[in-house]
């Protein structure tokens, strides 16, 4: 019985080439000898699908065997798709796609150059306020004198031997035939006889350099800077690299920042929580008075409107709270002892007065209550 190669790979007769090729993969996956090692079957289903897509997948072949089958191609001189070496011959472009491989060489004509990034410490108050800064970075820049191309002026790169200038090379696994990049050339089919020689044909030469910047108010640890253009430079015509900064603000010794919101611990004498004060307070922003009323209790916390960090983005810089914190003394003369005392006694007495005074209230009261 004749076999049918479009029920061999599953299409219809009028089915495209795309269509073909795409079917034919998928079984070449499917049953190909080294996924099914030692089964005959599949060797044998991988070689009749090999031969349908041969046929189905050349014009002229399939409208010899469309009108005349395979007895019109043999007449035409058609001999099967051969062993395993043919197959992957003839198709090699498929199974190079299948499994990772390109066709053609891999040359990069424009490389750009590397990203780079700085950590850079600031103050407290240069993150809050903003500040221009200068930083001293050491990077490779593209090479003036060959201008990122590596070769000595005057000179052109060699066609590599290796590949041929394809950039590729075809290595055998089992039946498998994968193309990788050239490991002489790097995929880009030529290599360097005459390298420059302030570079020595890297492209690139080490130098240092000093970089503004002007740092914006409200940033804070973790923000990045991009400066476009100050990384490494680019090879073969290629742009530079980005340089990233990034912050990292150093602790203040009285000011704690929460997102735009500025903390302080703030001391108060208990003379001054007990019969309240004005009181200056330090603020980002210079000195501010505060008003503490009569009775502040410890923790006890004011705000100051808009005396936070400013907001990148524009918008209403945050608050500044002050957390109060209640100074006992711990040495005390005679006198202040003395006075101390006299103000304990006469808070006693003046708390023993409301409460009999409470005590009296409350029978009054009653009595009152029982009467009507």
């Amino acid at each position: 019985m004749e076999t049918d190669f479009y029920k061999t790979l599953g299409v219809a007769q009028d089915a495209t080439a795309e269509e073909i090729k795409k079917a034919y993969r998928k079984l070449a996956m499917k049953w190909h000898p080294d996924k099914n090692p030692g089964n005959k079957s599949a060797e044998d289903k991988f070689k009749t699908a090999a031969e349908a897509y041969e046929v189905l997948g050349d014009l002229e072949k399939r409208k010899i065997y469309d009108r005349y089958g395979v007895a019109g191609l043999k007449d035409s001189g058609y001999s099967g798709p051969g062993n395993f070496d043919d197959i992957f011959s003839s198709f090699g472009d498929i199974f190079s796609d299948m499994f990772g491989g390109r066709s053609g060489p891999k040359r990069q004509t424009h490389i750009q150059g590397n990203d780079l990034r700085y950590d850079l410490g600031i103050s407290f108050m240069d993150a809050v306020h903003g500040a221009d800064k200068e930083i001293e970075i050491t990077k490779r820049e593209t090479c003036w004198t060959c201008d990122g191309t590596g070769l000595r002026p005057g000179h052109k790169p060699t066609t590599c031997p290796t590949c041929k200038g394809h950039g590729q090379v075809v290595h055998a696994q089992g039946f498998f035939r994968v193309q990788s990049a050239c490991p002489n050339c790097h995929g880009e089919g030529t290599i360097i006889t005459e390298p420059c020689n302030d570079c020595q044909g890297a492209g690139l030469i080490k130098k240092t350099k000093k970089v503004s910047l002007k740092i914006p108010a409200g940033i804070d640890t973790g923000a990045r800077m991009r400066l476009r253009g100050e990384g490494e430079g680019g090879r073969k015509g290629g742009s530079s690299g980005d340089l990233y900064v990034i912050m990292h603000v150093e602790p203040h010794e009285f000011f704690l920042r929460e997102g735009n919101e500025i903390h302080c611990l703030f001391p108060l004498s208990m003379v001054q929580a007990t019969l309240g004060a004005t009181v200056e307070v330090p603020t980002i922003n210079g000195i501010r008075q505060l008003l503490i009323p009569a009775g502040t209790q410890p923790e006890q916390v004011f705000t100051l409107k808009s005396e936070g960090a400013p907001s990148l983005r524009g918008e209403r810089p945050g608050n500044m709270l002050v957390k109060i914190k209640i100074i006992i003394p711990n040495k005390l003369s005679p006198r202040e002892k003395e006075l101390l005392t006299e103000f304990d006694s006469l808070q006693k007495a003046r708390d023993i007065a409301h409460e009999e005074e409470g005590f009296f209230n409350k029978i009054l009261h009653k009595f009152a209550d029982a009467n009507h």
